[in-house]
């Protein structure tokens, strides 16, 4: 066992139905990929997002180079040049295909990357026939994988959405789904806030379970008395922001974003349209009426803090978040409703929407925590390496595995994407 997974150790509960999840997760993503067709799954929107068949097998590629070839006695590889084609960013593991040239990959073809996954799916099932899979440092790596391949579940349907809304013919993922708004639920009314005294609190991902390196270690911070909104900006309050010339005062944005809307033309979030009049935005569900009471989403970290500015607010810092969503409604919009866009808040007092629908900008800078320590080999490449100049995320969104979401989980992007579901609520300091 490598000193890699050595130090995975301990971070499982219960290893009990890691198979029977790992094999339902594995399956999930091939039933995400069923509506695409083999062209679908082939071509690369841009240079951020990734072809559906090579997530697909990029995730196939993380359990047969982590898990079976240093641990199963007489795995064969599926193809030795298929590391070379689906390795992402691990440079341990040697040189890679070009991140911006994944759409070249027109072979191996999507019905190979099928029979690759079920090469690796088989070994895998063999693995835990063994009692191989049992060991604590190999299962501690087979829930690595696991929570990898959800988040590559995220990251094909958002990657879908960004070559369809590319493509002229806007086509639709899946027929739109009504948003069953409860008869209780009355027209929006003023946005709402709860308080919090603050003061010295300790975050951070603490005991046992599974939590990706850069949630930890926990350790105590100040917070200062601070209000946030219950619920998410809505595209009705952007349009509010639009129409009061938000995109053209340069005193409401950073001087790296307002360069970067400048160089861009953007004039609305992504995937918004004005046609007669009215706006309308791309979906998984082709382009759709823009739905006001929705939380606004395809933001980037540069809009989210000139639309906080211009509304007298700020967004919160990833420690507020953490701190006030532990009484929180855990209500979520997630990937297990299956809408697949964000909804309206759902009735009721208090902090909603804290996961799912869309990721959440904070203020706060992509850092390690006091005494972080990345794990020592390949794994170690996940999460530390990434630590400059990003921006964190909190919560979930519409496209999010239920099980994927967590209060101590930072996501973190650079501050001018806004491919993936990210959106924004406000906060401020309480004087």
């Amino acid at each position: 066992m490598s000193e890699a997974a050595l130090r995975l150790e301990g971070i499982i509960i219960d290893a009990s139905g890691l198979e029977t999840r790992l094999s339902t997760t594995r399956a999930l993503s091939l039933d995400l990929a069923a509506p695409l067709s083999a062209e679908d799954q082939t071509v690369q929107a841009m240079e951020d997002a990734s072809p559906t068949k090579w997530h697909l097998a990029h995730t196939t590629w993380f359990f047969e180079t982590f898990v079976l070839a240093p641990n199963l006695e007489g795995y064969r590889l599926f193809d030795e040049r298929f590391g070379f084609c689906f390795n992402s960013y691990y440079e341990t593991q040697g040189p890679r295909h070009p991140r911006p040239k994944r759409g070249l990959l027109t072979r191996p073809s999507v019905a190979e990357v099928v029979a690759y996954r079920e090469h690796v799916d088989y070994a895998l099932a063999q693995a835990f026939a063994r009692g191989v899979a049992q060991a604590p440092e190999l299962a501690a790596m087979l829930e690595l994988g696991l929570h990898h391949e959800q988040q590559h579940q995220e990251l094909m349907l958002t990657d879908v959405l960004a070559l369809f809304a590319a493509n002229p013919l806007r086509p639709a993922y899946r027929e739109a789904q009504p948003v069953r708004r409860p008869a209780s639920q009355r027209a929006p009314s003023a946005p709402s806030w709860t308080e919090f005294e603050g003061g010295v609190v300790r975050l951070g991902h603490q005991g046992q379970g599974f939590h990706w390196d850069n949630e930890e270690p926990s350790h105590q911070v100040f917070l200062h008395p601070f209000r946030i909104c219950d619920t998410l900006v809505t595209n009705g309050d952007w349009l509010e922001f639009m129409a009061d010339g938000g995109y053209e005062q340069p005193t409401l944005w950073l001087s790296d974003g307002w360069a970067q809307a400048r160089r861009e033309g953007w004039r609305a979030p992504l995937y918004f349209e004005e046609t007669d009049g009215e706006w309308r935005q791309m979906s998984l569900e082709g382009l759709r009426l823009l739905d006001p009471e929705a939380p606004v989403c395809h933001v980037s970290f540069y809009e989210a803090d000139a639309f906080a500015r211009w509304s007298g607010k700020r967004l919160p810092t990833e420690f507020e978040w953490e701190f006030a969503v532990r009484p929180a409604d855990r209500r979520a919009n997630d990937l297990s409703s299956r809408l697949l866009r964000p909804a309206p808040a759902p009735p009721g007092p208090g902090l909603r929407q804290m996961f799912g629908d869309v990721w959440e900008w904070t203020q706060s800078a992509y850092l390690p925590y006091p005494g972080y320590r990345p794990p020592a080999g390949a794994v170690g490449e996940y999460n530390g390496k990434f630590m400059s100049n990003q921006m964190v995320l909190r919560g979930s969104s519409c496209v999010t595995p239920a099980a994927h979401a967590r209060a101590t989980y930072r996501n973190f992007f650079y501050p001018h994407q806004r491919w993936q579901f990210m959106g924004l609520r406000l906060a401020e300091l309480i004087e």
